[in-house]
């Protein structure tokens, strides 16, 4: 696992203050793939009700709070596939 990977993980669980209602999969591009569900964040590649797609700088300047995710889907740095509102509720569980 990459140390992109581990250290996200990491941020992703200390950021969120409840569980999260779904399966959201974050890939970062050239480290691997994050899952988040209702027991926290894990380093993992399964099926989720979406999947959000970005490189690892624009991933860190999300979990960092220097990238508004909504702005970085409007501007093509965050690909989003599947379920937009778990998109939207992931967003709300990580604030």
């Amino acid at each position: 696992m990459s140390e992109v990977i581990t250290q996200a993980v990491s941020q992703l669980n200390a950021k969120m203050d409840s569980g999260f209602d779904g399966t959201a999969k974050f890939i970062v591009k050239g480290e691997g793939a994050i899952m988040i569900d209702e027991n926290g964040a894990r380093a993992g590649d399964e099926e989720a009700d979406v999947t959000l797609t970005a490189s690892t700088e624009t991933f860190k300047a999300i979990l960092d709070g220097d990238q508004n995710p909504t702005a970085a889907f409007m501007t093509g740095k965050l690909s989003v596939d599947g379920d937009m509102g778990a998109a939207m509720r992931l967003a709300g569980a990580l604030s």
